[in-house]
């Protein structure tokens, strides 16, 4: 049984509740399996080696979410073939891939957690009530090590986006 945080962070203005363990920096990133936009499985293994930025979104098909996920393209570009970024939310592999290629999207890998939310419970972000990814930011180092975690408070706002590149940059 997962462990539940209530009103651990608020979507609306409205506490709700996050399944899944509240991870720190320092900790080992947990594994997880979630779905390419060619319902391929795709793991934390897969980037091994690299920086990873995971960037967590309710839906790519809001206002925030579309700019969070433009923001960190735009610093994929910028932060050379060590780092990758990747983009997880619930929405299913095929309307990523329509989103992405309507916006131009091209630096950054959107990954699907819909059918068994393996990402968002081994991370600690899925929204109980609503069944979405509470909004987040995660930045692992090539040996799998959190340098960076950032679960926003209220699920409307945006991330702090320079203390993730930054710490991207760091684990270098």
């Amino acid at each position: 049984m997962a462990t539940e945080r209530q009103g651990a962070i608020t979507f609306k203005g409205n506490p709700v509740t996050l399944i899944g363990p509240e991870l720190k920096v320092g900790e080992t990133a947990p594994d997880f399996t979630v779905l390419g936009n060619d319902l391929s499985p795709v793991t934390l293994a897969d980037s091994k080696g690299k920086v990873r930025i995971i960037s967590v979104v309710p839906s790519l098909d809001t206002g925030v979410c579309d700019a969070q996920t433009r923001r960190f393209n735009e610093e994929a570009a910028g932060l050379g073939e060590d780092v990758k970024v990747l983009t997880v939310s619930v929405d299913l592999p095929f309307a990523q891939k329509r989103w992405c290629g309507a916006v131009g999207i091209d630096q950054v890998q959107t990954l699907s957690d819909h059918r068994d939310l393996s990402f968002g419970t081994a991370y600690g972000v899925v929204i109980k009530e609503l069944r979405l990814l509470a909004r987040s930011v995660f930045v692992i180092d090539a040996d799998d090590q959190l340098v960076h975690v950032e679960v926003v408070s209220e699920a409307t706002h945006h991330p702090d986006y320079e203390a993730a590149v930054e710490a991207a940059k760091k684990a270098l």
